[in-house]
C-alpha cells in the first residue's frame, strides 16, 4: 500500500533500534514517559484480566517494544507472547524477562504468524498511532483472538490540544525526542477506534482517559530536558489527550 503521508510528515519508527538499555534507564528521553504511563496502564489491564481470564491463559502483546507490559504479565503467570518489528527492542525485552517464560517473536502486526483464535487476550499499547493503517492491524489482531477474548489498546486522540501537548511540548522540553516520533495525522479519535473495532467484530466495553498527574511534574524539566523519576499519570474520564480501552470479540 502506498503511503498517505507526505515525506516530511512520515512517522519515524527507526529510533527504536537504537534504544538498547535506555528502554529501562533513560530519563532524558520520552521513553521515561512510557515507563511512567505503564505504571497506571498495567493495574487497569490486570483488573479486567482477573475478571475475565485465568492464570495460564495466552496473551499476545503487539508492538511490545522493550517488554514493559509483556514481562509484567508473565510475572502474573500468564502465557505471554510479545511481537515487534524491532529486533533490537526484542533483545532488550528478553533480557529483562525475569521469568524467562515470554516468547518474543520478530513479526509484522499486519501478518501475524499465528493461527486464528490463538489468544485469549491481545494488547496493543502505544502501537496503533505508529502505523498508517490501524484498521488493518486491528482486523489482523481480531483474527488471532478467540471469540469472547479481550483486546486492550492505548493510543492518542487527534485534536489541536493533543498535538500541542503530546507532540510539540515533548519535542520542545524533553531531550533526545526523535523527529516525527509521533505525527498528528496518525492519532485516532475514539469514535474512529470504535468504528475500526466494530468492523472487526470487536465491541468496546470501556474506555478511560490518561493524563499526567500535574503535582508530579518537575517543572525544571523545561530547563533540563529530563523527566523526573517521580512523574506519574492518572486515569481520567476525559479522553481528549490519550485513552485506554478494552473490547470483546464476538462471533461474526
Amino acid at each position: 500500500m502506498e503511503s498517505s503521508l507526505e515525506a516530511d510528515d512520515k512517522i519515524n519508527n527507526s529510533f527504536y533500534e537504537q534504544y538498547g538499555q535506555r528502554w529501562y534507564t533513560a530519563y532524558d528521553d520520552p521513553v521515561a514517559l512510557l515507563r511512567a504511563e505503564n505504571k497506571i496502564k498495567f493495574p487497569w489491564i490486570m483488573e479486567h484480566l482477573k475478571n475475565n481470564l485465568k492464570h495460564g491463559d495466552k496473551i499476545l502483546d503487539v508492538g511490545c517494544g522493550g517488554g514493559f507490559l509483556s514481562n509484567a504479565l508473565a510475572e502474573k503467570n500468564y502465557k505471554v507472547t510479545g511481537i515487534d518489528i524491532s529486533r533490537e527492542s526484542l533483545g532488550v525485552a528478553k533480557a529483562y524477562d525475569v521469568t524467562g517464560s515470554v516468547e518474543y517473536v520478530h513479526a509484522n502486526a499486519f501478518d501475524l504468524p499465528f493461527e486464528s483464535g490463538s489468544f485469549d487476550a491481545i494488547t496493543a499499547m502505544d502501537f496503533l498511532e505508529h502505523v498508517e493503517y490501524p484498521d488493518a492491524a486491528i482486523k489482523e489482531i481480531s483474527r488471532v483472538l478467540r471469540p469472547e477474548g479481550l483486546f486492550f489498546f492505548h493510543t492518542f486522540n487527534r485534536n489541536p490540544l493533543s498535538h500541542l501537548v503530546i507532540i510539540k511540548l515533548v519535542e520542545w522540553f524533553i531531550k533526545n525526542t526523535p523527529k516525527n516520533m509521533h505525527v498528528i495525522d496518525l492519532f485516532i479519535r475514539p469514535r474512529e477506534m470504535d468504528f475500526y473495532c466494530r468492523r472487526s467484530n470487536l465491541y468496546i466495553m470501556e474506555m478511560t482517559g490518561i493524563r499526567p498527574r500535574f503535582s508530579s511534574i518537575d517543572w525544571n524539566m523545561i530547563k533540563t530536558g529530563v523527566v523526573s523519576p517521580g512523574m506519574e499519570f492518572v486515569l481520567t474520564k476525559g479522553t481528549l489527550l490519550s485513552y485506554l480501552g478494552v473490547a470483546r470479540k464476538v462471533s461474526s
